[in-house]
């Protein structure tokens, strides 16, 4: 199990934020969606934890286009989708993914918000994250994967009317009023022979661009969520999940046939290998035949949002 900590500053209070996070991650799972892939919410409900208090629970399927690495794409369904389970105890939330045929893989993340830089070493209260495994992400200057780039969310060009905060400049994080940090704690796992190391680092990759992203758009489009209340911001969520679901649902039934079939395994593959996807619940006779396969023949892609 791979695990890492992501500190991610922005220049907003914690409180702000609250408001912030829920109205970027409606906005960009929207923005997002169609084609095929996208953010579906399945339930969105009031839940109440012991430690933690009244909070929300949510339950998504992400479904997967994009981002899925080529020697991935042969043993994936069609219509791939990642469950995302989030708990929403602010400042603090729990998510969980896990894939259905996939039992072997999962990423938790934790996160905290507070107040500071990143300065708390110890933020979640159990024991500190080893220094090599903390990353601080940069919201101005950190790079970002060229199709996601909108020169309306570069933060060195950005300024609020409402709060008056902006452009960001180099050495901001020291500097800044008001300043939060989002601490993540992220663990991911898929214990399979011959597949952990380079999946856990793909998911590691991934979750860090999608961070940045969310970050830079939270802070971008401070103008148009800044003084909505707890309750404005929750019709907008609502409004913007039924769009996003009617987008994700509308394009999987006008999906047509895949224009390809989808590679098979041949089988000149390693017994490693091959023990390793039988762990997975690919059977090798499934590789061999696609006639007789339980999976359809066209390769899908990914795409997710972390809270």
């Amino acid at each position: 199990m791979l695990m890492k900590e992501y500190r991610i500053c922005m220049p907003l209070t914690v409180d702000e934020y609250r408001i912030g996070q829920l109205y970027m991650i409606s906005k960009h799972s929207c923005e997002q969606s169609g084609g095929g892939e996208g953010v579906e919410v399945v339930r969105n409900e009031a839940d109440t934890h012991p430690q933690h208090g009244l909070g929300q629970l949510t339950e998504k399927r992400i479904y997967l286009s994009s981002k899925l690495p080529s020697w991935a794409k042969a043993f994936v369904p069609r219509f791939f989708y990642v469950t995302e389970k989030a708990w929403n105890f602010y400042p603090y939330t729990l998510t969980e993914y896990s894939v259905s045929f996939l039992p072997k893989f999962s990423i938790r993340i934790e996160t905290r918000f507070e107040n500071n830089n990143g300065s708390n070493n110890n933020v979640f209260g159990d024991k500190p994250t080893p220094t090599e495994n903390v990353s601080f992400l940069d919201i101005l200057s950190d790079p970002i994967p060229e199709k996601y780039y909108k020169e309306s969310e570069d933060l060195s060009h950005w300024q609020s009317s409402k709060t008056g905060r902006g452009p960001l400049e180099e050495g901001w994080r020291e500097h800044s009023h008001p300043i939060m940090c989002s601490y993540k704690r992220v663990q991911c796992s898929f214990e399979v022979y011959g597949f952990q190391g380079r999946t856990e680092d793909f998911i590691h990759r991934n979750i860090r661009d999608i961070l940045l992203v969310g970050h830079r758009q939270a802070v971008a489009w401070t103008d148009e969520w800044h003084g909505m209340n707890m309750e404005e911001v929750r019709e907008y969520e609502q409004k913007l999940q039924e769009k996003t679901n009617k987008k994700v649902k509308s394009s999987q039934s006008n999906a047509g046939p895949p224009a390809t079939s989808r590679p098979v395994f041949s089988r000149s593959m390693s017994v490693t290998d091959e023990r390793s996807l039988m762990r997975m619940g690919v059977t090798t006779a499934a590789m061999s035949d696609p006639s007789t396969s339980s999976l359809p023949q066209s390769p899908v892609r990914l795409n997710s949002t972390p809270e």
